[in-house]
């Protein structure tokens, strides 16, 4: 089965498994009480689900804060984040690279995700990439404009109508999500590569070790709680 037409995609982010979460959503046992995504990102599975309504509720967690703040203005303010996009996007015409590089200081400031939204659709292969001193530091493709503003909104309103009421949205250690799961939940993991944790430019927060991987997925099997993985390289293979 191929990627599923129509399921709204709200910003770009590197790793998504947009174009797998068909084919992920078919491992998902139908009527499933909460899908829980304890490294949410772009949140492709949670949308496919909400929208094949293989799931009631969804918990979409991920410690990168900015991304949490990200999820939470699409969910809960949809209208006032698109007005808020468009209104950057609009401004940029004419001068697209010297305003990125505005947009890009004030999100270092404030991490408003209004700001975070933009540069999401304006980097170099939307990947989330922070230098040591904790700032984004990625260029803009300077081929693109982003997704046009009538577009995002679509995407942002159809979101949140597939969310909004029954989804939990946390920025938490995975550890700590996973101790809350009970074998009524399903489980999809997609952990950061290892190799973007611990470098000079770093595009995930925190560091995922084998061996605290491995202790949770120990814990959800003695407990009884599905689980469904998606393939990754370096230490994390399909469990």
């Amino acid at each position: 089965m191929g990627a599923i037409r129509h399921v709204p995609h709200p910003f770009p982010c590197q790793g998504s498994k947009r174009q797998l979460a068909s084919q992920i959503v078919e491992c998902i046992p139908r009527r499933t009480n909460r899908l829980i995504e304890p490294f949410a990102g772009s949140g492709a599975v949670t949308i496919a689900t909400a929208y094949l309504k293989r799931a009631n509720r969804f918990w979409l967690n991920d410690l990168h804060e900015p991304l949490v703040q990200l999820w939470k203005a699409i969910i809960q303010q949809p209208e006032r984040l698109a007005d808020l996009y468009e209104r950057l996007w609009m401004r940029q015409r004419g001068r697209e690279r010297d305003f990125y590089d505005k947009v890009r200081g004030r999100f270092n400031r404030t991490q408003h995700p209004q700001f975070f939204l933009y540069l999401l659709a304006r980097c170099v292969k939307a990947v989330v990439r922070y230098n040591a001193q904790g700032q984004f530091n990625n260029s803009p493709d300077n081929r693109r404009l982003g997704t046009r503003p009538d577009s995002m909104r679509l995407n942002i309103l159809q979101t949140a109508g597939l969310l909004r009421g029954r989804t939990r949205v946390s920025c938490r250690d995975f550890k700590s999500v996973l101790s809350e799961a009970t074998p009524d939940d399903v489980v999809y993991m997609d952990p950061p590569y290892q190799g973007v944790c611990n470098t000079r430019d770093h595009r995930y927060c925190g560091a995922v070790s084998f061996h605290g991987f491995s202790t949770a997925l120990r814990s959800l099997n003695d407990r009884g709680v599905p689980k469904v993985f998606v393939e990754e390289p370096d230490l994390f293979a399909m469990i």
